[in-house]
């Protein structure tokens, strides 16, 4: 027993590789296309061939 309670133990969230080049293709796109939201940018990320979902582009939109 370490005397911790269950609850300050956490799961470390893990960073996917890809983060770095989806967020530059968000900004670029965000750029291009200036009036569009993180729908309309994920139909084109979807277009260009990433595999993402609505609330992972939101999660880097904010």
């Amino acid at each position: 027993m370490i005397g911790q309670h269950r609850s300050t133990q956490r799961k470390q969230p893990i960073r996917r590789d890809d983060e770095d080049a989806l967020t530059s293709a968000i900004i670029r796109l965000a750029e291009q296309f200036g009036r569009y939201g993180y729908r309309r940018i994920t139909a084109l990320l979807r277009n260009d061939g990433w595999h993402v979902n609505e609330k992972r582009v939101y999660r880097i939109w904010r």
